[in-house]
């Protein structure tokens, strides 16, 4: 294939511009705040499920004591009408009243292990109360970090697409100057070889490769006509020769 000497140069061009693309699609995939979301995330479900827990652990608690105080009142309402009774004077029968004060003292009893319950209960649920306040406080700094995690990652993003758009603009331009035949092998030569296509033979060394070529390839090189597109015969890259190329 021939093309002229400043179009091959302007492969360098081009190629300088593939790799500018190259690294900020790079930057962009692994902007840092990329994995800060991911790990802030993370947190936020976690701390959701701890939420959840504590919230339905509040609400049992809070059920469970409203259970225990109505069996504190039922009990207190019963031994206050046992009260009433012994105390009216109309139980005079002794085995009545024996077992009147029998229930009395039962009753009494009872209340005691319920409002020993009761406190037990009001305690988890105080605690439960204080663990779900905590945890929902720390979900509102974990999402307002996330928030702002989020705000600059998307001004980066942003900052970075429209570089990408102002180098490919740029990347077309000088594209559309370089012959269709060479473009073409300069693309599928870049496909191939890992995003670059065409190198400088700089010193006598393929930038490609960055291997130095032997005197039979400088030969071959030097013997070539300037409108020649020579290849690199290690990494079969298009070889570029300037003035640097130490032919």
């Amino acid at each position: 294939m021939n093309a002229a000497p400043a179009d091959q140069i302007r492969l360098l061009d081009l190629q300088a511009l593939d790799v500018r693309l190259t690294q900020l699609a790079h930057r962009r995939e692994n902007l840092p705040e990329h994995a800060e979301i991911r790990a802030l995330e993370a947190d936020l479900t976690q701390q959701r499920d701890l939420l959840v827990a504590a919230q339905t652990e509040e609400s049992d608690t809070a059920r469970d004591q409203t259970k225990a105080e109505q069996d504190v009142d039922q009990v207190r309402q019963r031994a206050a009408r046992d009260q009433q009774r012994l105390d009216s004077g109309l139980v005079t029968n002794p085995k009545d009243l024996a077992s009147l004060q029998s229930e009395l003292a039962s009753l009494a009893r009872r209340q005691d292990d319920l409002e020993t319950i009761v406190l037990e209960i009001m305690e988890r649920h105080e605690a439960a109360q204080a663990r779900a306040k905590e945890l929902a406080a720390r979900l509102d700094e974990l999402q307002a970090t996330a928030t702002e995690a989020t705000q600059r990652r998307d001004a980066a993003t942003q900052d970075i697409d429209a570089e990408v758009a102002a180098v490919r603009k740029e990347r077309s331009e000088v594209a559309a100057e370089v012959p269709a035949d060479l473009l073409k092998l300069y693309d599928k030569l870049r496909e191939q070889q890992g995003g670059i296509g065409a190198a400088r033979l700089y010193q006598r060394r393929c930038e490609g490769c960055r291997l130095e070529l032997n005197i039979t390839e400088l030969n071959e090189v030097r013997a070539a006509a300037p409108d020649t597109v020579v290849r690199c015969e290690n990494c079969r890259r298009i070889l570029v020769r300037t003035p640097e190329s130490g032919l």
